[in-house]
């Protein structure tokens, strides 16, 4: 998706719903999507293993989560 896309996605979520908190989750081993995750704010929260079954076997996955309050912190920082 990249790191721009999900910005954009969570500016408007937070812009236009009530959230509190947006959460994300990709293979252990999407490096690239876990990078573009953590540059657009989100938080690492864990593994969680053997959660997803794919091309024959269980792979582990990676859980982050970006709230509300992150988002209006960067901005009182600007």
């Amino acid at each position: 998706m990249g790191t721009e896309a999900h910005r954009q996605l969570v500016r408007y979520l937070f812009a236009h719903t009530l959230v509190m908190r947006i959460e994300a989750d990709t293979e252990a081993d999407n490096i690239a999507e876990q990078r573009a995750l953590e540059k657009a704010g989100f938080t690492r929260e864990g593994v969680r293993r053997s959660v997803v079954f794919r091309d024959g076997r269980w792979r582990d996955g990676v859980k982050y989560s970006i709230l509300r309050d992150d988002i209006d912190a960067d901005a009182s920082r600007d």
